[in-house]
Order: C-alpha cells, then structure tokens, then sequence
C-alpha cells in the first residue's frame, strides 16, 4: 500500500500570493477609501465575457472586506464564481476568506474529505483570486471612470 505525503503549506509563498493580491486590488479600486464599487467588463479575442464587480462591504481602521463577483451567471448549472476577500491594509495583504457562500478554510485538509476540499484548498483559492485580478487588469475595461494599470 502506498502512504501519500502528508501536504505541508508553503507559507512564504501562500503570504506573497496575498501581498500580490492586495496590490493587484489597490490598482483595480484606486479611490479604495472613497469608492465602494468597481465595474469591469472583460474581453477576449472572442468578445466580451461578462464582468467582474468589486465592492466593498465593511471598512476598519486596518482591514476591509472586498466581494469579488463574475457578472455573467450561466444558470443553475453553473452559479458565477463569488468570493469574499479580507483586505489587510497595515499588512498589504488581500486573502480569500469565502467562496460560493464557503468560510473559513483552513490551511491544509486530509484527503479525500466530506466537503471534497483539496489539500492545498486555501492556497488555490487565493492563486484563484491572483488570476482572476491579472485577467482583469490585461483584458478589463473599466465600467465609468478611466483606471490607468501603468
């Protein structure tokens, strides 16, 4: 029988993906303190498909909690992709704490699970969240105001 490795979250990486995360934000919400929400629509070579929306739902002193939603729902089937991401200012750090109504996930889960969760679920959730914002700054245009990414 063969014993599988236990899966050991690698913490440097998982704190950089959220540093690059916040900063990704702080571009896509450039008035973040005086603007509760930000419209993108998103391209391809194909067309438009659909938009993202960033809005704020709680602001503190230090931390901010940012939802993260696809505007294009393709029904039942397949709900749009929403998350809800912590916004840690005096970190510079931007994390996923929710997902299609999920919280709290931890940083490493056994596998298989009940919830069918990866070992690695937390990390992947933020690596989505790190592409999701770099296919925003290169193929979205944004909804109202003119944001400049340079």
């Amino acid at each position: 029988m063969h014993k599988s490795r236990k899966y050991v979250p690698d913490l440097v990486e998982q704190s950089s993906q959220c540093e690059r995360n916040y900063l990704k934000l702080m571009k896509l919400m450039p008035l973040f303190y005086d603007q509760d929400e930000y419209r993108y629509e998103l391209h391809s070579d194909n067309g438009q498909l659909g938009g993202l929306k960033l809005r704020v739902t709680e602001r503190f002193k230090y931390t901010a909690t940012v939802e993260v939603t696809q505007l294009m729902d393709f029904g039942e089937w397949l709900p749009a992709p929403t998350m809800l991401v912590r916004v840690y200012h005096d970190a510079r750090m931007a994390e996923v704490v929710a997902f299609q109504n999920k919280r709290r996930f931890k940083g490493t889960y056994d596998y298989p699970n009940d919830d069918m969760h990866h070992k690695d679920e937390k990390a992947q959730l933020n690596s989505f969240l790190g592409q999701w914002l770099n296919y925003c700054m290169q193929h979205g245009c944004h909804i109202g105001q003119v944001v400049n990414f340079s």
